[in-house]
């Protein structure tokens, strides 16, 4: 039995030193959170809103599914005082993502993935940037490829959102978009522990992402560069701290600096 015990403590070692690196603070790797589990999230954004001057505030709860290896769900909702004087409720999101191919060797994988999701959003269409994340009504769907080498781990998105709401009687003159392509390229780096000996070790991840967008009516777009740190703790707790800032663009937006906390949990074998 301690035999047991033993090695299954080391595959978890060994699956965390895999996978650690490729658990993004702004993107999606094509991993599944694990098979059985249930995973907590609570995501802070800052943003420095240049119209109003202030600091608004954005609040994220998700909580995630891992219905079986290569299908797992989310649902999340947020709260913030982007469009009002004081926090409220404004939206609720549904994601489904399928992994559907995978190809494992000995500290290296290439995983492809499929997603899918759709939110409802109270807020009325004020900015020409468009996100599902609270700010709009829409659907998307899209694809992920993810490779991991040894401690580094680089992955692509590519998907198209479409836009549900309604737009506003008074434009302001500001073209809506409707339909964009978004996209990203993110890249992840186990910096410590240099080798793995315990299943307390601390992990600590560097990532570089860019994140793009590119409106498919009037054709306004805007790139952004995010960095980000990342603490693991017992291979269960994620803290992430980033930044994300606009490299180029002529949308209009909420805030072309954004700042972001967040604290992620994760109980395994939750369902049998």
């Amino acid at each position: 039995m301690n035999k047991v015990l033993l090695l299954f403590g080391w595959m978890l070692i060994f699956t965390a030193s895999l996978r650690s690196q490729e658990l993004y603070v702004f993107s999606d790797p094509a991993s599944n959170v694990p098979a059985r589990s249930l995973s907590a999230k609570l995501t802070a954004r800052l943003a420095d809103n240049e119209e109003s001057g202030k600091l608004a505030q954005r609040y994220m709860p998700e909580l995630m599914a891992g219905i079986s290896k290569n299908i797992m769900l989310r649902a999340s909702t947020t709260f913030s005082d982007f469009y009002s004087d004081n926090l409220k409720w404004e939206s609720a999101k549904a994601y489904l993502k399928w992994r559907f191919y995978s190809k494992d060797g000995i500290h290296n994988h290439f995983r492809m993935a499929a997603f899918a999701d759709g939110s409802y959003s109270r807020n009325n269409m004020v900015y020409e940037e468009m996100n599902l994340d609270g700010d709009n009504s829409g659907v998307q769907a899209g694809l992920i490829a993810t490779q991991l080498v040894n401690k580094l781990a680089v992955s692509g998105t590519a998907s198209l959102m479409v836009l549900t709401d309604k737009e506003p009687a008074l434009h302001h003159g500001r073209e809506y978009e409707r339909s964009a392509l978004n996209y990203s390229l993110s890249a992840g780096y186990l910096l410590f522990p240099r080798e793995y000996e315990s299943y307390d070790q601390v992990n600590l991840n560097l990532y570089l992402e860019f994140l793009g967008m590119k409106g498919l009516e009037a054709g306004m777009y805007y790139t952004d560069i995010a960095p980000s740190v990342q603490l693991i703790f017992n291979s269960a707790t994620k803290l992430n701290l980033g930044a994300r800032f606009q490299a180029s663009g002529n949308m209009s937006r909420i805030a072309r600096n954004n700042y972001f906390l967040s604290l992620e949990t994760t109980f395994l074998n939750v369902f049998r």
